[in-house]
This record gives structure tokens, C-alpha cells and sequence, in this order.
């Protein structure tokens, strides 16, 4: 076993004697524990999961698609650079969503923009599907379809080779394909990239780093 276990743990005892919970040495990645609870990956607005330490490859194509739930105008999605300009990036900015996508010769972009009094802030479950064909991109938000024509139709492959930072990033890394740098506040489920027939769903207790970010639980109400 490599990984924490996803539960929570009351009332410890060694040798008759009750463990004191409150006050503990020392605490790496432990959070409360809710009366309530939903499946998903709870993320406290501090911090990022980063998957795939060898880098993830988006080239001409790739399918992403997730759930989140948030009460925040402002939150990184995802996001995979390189050391160049290619990247991609999903991101909430005042409220909307937007998918960047630049394929070496420009960003081009994708927004979905709540119509009247609806919001995607309002701490409910909402599907995002976000697409990148060669040179075009599509995003699609509870079934709502935006597409974006792409200038630079001779420019189709995002030539990527870093890992895929999911809620945020880290200060010292670029992203060239995101343009906040709020770490995502709620929670995330459902991640999965596909690539022609390779489909991938990423478990979060399987990142290899992991900062503000609580796999497995979604809190309710906190105890």
C-alpha cells in the first residue's frame, strides 16, 4: 500500500490510553471529517494536484471532461504547458469558464458565459466537456456548446511535455495557457482525458504531489 487511506478515524486508543487528536506533532494532508460527504476531490482553494510526472502529451487532439462544484468566481481548472508556448488551460474567470488552447503560433479561446440568473458559482455539480481537434476547440458546459474558430489553421498540434496541474499550479511553474493564478476552492470528480482510443480516468490519491487537496470525499456539512 503507497497511499493514505480515504476515511475518517475517531476515538484511538494504544494501550488503554486515548490518543489526543487535537493537538498532534505532526499533520501532513489530514482534514476534518463531515457529517455529510459526496464522491469527489476536495480542493481548499491552497493548492493543486500534479499527474503524470513525466509529462502529458496533448499534440493535435485530446477530450477532457469533469464535474466541479464551486461557490468561487475564480479558480484554475487544469492546465498542461511546456517550455515554449504550446499548452492548453481550463479556468473559471468572473464567473465563466474559459478553455485556452495555443498550438505554438497563438492562443485562441473558448468562453461559456451564464446566460441571465444563472450561475456555475452556485455550489452545484456541473458537467464540462472541453475538446481539442487539430486547430479547433469546442467547450461544453451542461450540455451548452461554444466553438471558437481558429486563425492559425496551419498550427494543429499542442506540443506539451509538462504534468497535468489540476486546481492550480505552482508558483515557480509556468502556464501558458492560464491567466489566474487562484487555486481552485471546492471540488472536483470525474476527470478523464481521452486521446483517439486511449481513454484515462485520474485517480487524485495517486498524484504525485498534492498540496490542499483531499482525495475521495466531498464535504457536506463539517463535525
Amino acid at each position: 500500500v503507497t497511499h493514505s487511506i480515504p476515511a475518517c478515524i475517531s476515538s484511538m486508543t494504544i494501550n488503554g490510553k486515548q490518543l489526543d487528536n487535537e493537538s498532534p506533532v505532526s499533520i501532513f494532508a489530514v482534514n476534518k471529517c463531515y457529517e455529510t460527504v459526496q464522491d469527489g476531490t476536495f480542493f481548499d482553494g491552497s493548492g493543486f494536484a500534479a499527474l503524470v510526472r513525466e509529462g502529458y502529451k496533448v499534440r493535435s487532439d485530446v477530450n477532457i471532461t469533469l464535474e466541479f462544484r464551486t461557490t468561487a468566481a475564480h479558480g484554475v481548472l487544469l492546465g498542461v504547458s511546456s517550455a515554449k508556448v504550446d499548452a492548453i488551460g481550463l479556468e473559471i474567470v468572473h464567473g465563466k469558464v474559459l478553455f485556452h488552447v495555443n498550438n505554438g503560433a497563438g492562443r485562441i479561446t473558448a468562453t461559456h458565459e451564464p446566460r441571465g440568473t444563472n450561475s456555475l458559482c452556485d455550489g452545484k455539480w456541473h458537467k464540462l466537456q472541453a475538446n481539442k481537434s487539430k486547430h479547433g476547440i469546442s467547450l461544453i458546459i451542461d450540455g451548452n456548446l461554444v466553438h471558437t474558430d481558429n486563425p492559425y489553421v496551419q498550427s494543429t498540434s499542442a506540443d506539451t511535455n509538462n504534468p497535468i496541474y489540476v486546481g492550480g499550479y505552482p508558483a515557480d511553474v509556468k502556464q501558458n495557457c492560464l491567466t489566474s493564478k487562484s487555486s481552485f476552492h471546492g471540488c472536483l470528480r470525474n476527470l478523464v482525458l481521452t486521446k483517439g482510443q486511449h481513454t484515462e480516468l485520474f485517480d487524485f490519491s495517486r498524484a504525485f504531489d498534492l498540496r490542499g487537496v483531499f482525495p475521495h470525499s466531498c464535504p457536506g456539512a463539517e463535525r
